[in-house]
């Protein structure tokens, strides 16, 4: 029962940080999008 225990809390450790990771590459895109569009919009007032 422990081996099983130990191997589910293995996987979803796993699961939760490559989760994480790809969220912040995300937001990081996003928010690059945003400073191009941002500094677009200044060139062109």
């Amino acid at each position: 029962m422990k081996k099983i225990t130990a191997l589910f809390l293995l996987i979803a450790s796993v699961t939760v940080l490559a989760g994480c990771n790809t969220v912040n590459g995300f937001g990081k895109d996003v928010e690059h999008v945003g400073e191009k569009m941002q500094s677009s919009s200044d060139r062109n007032k």
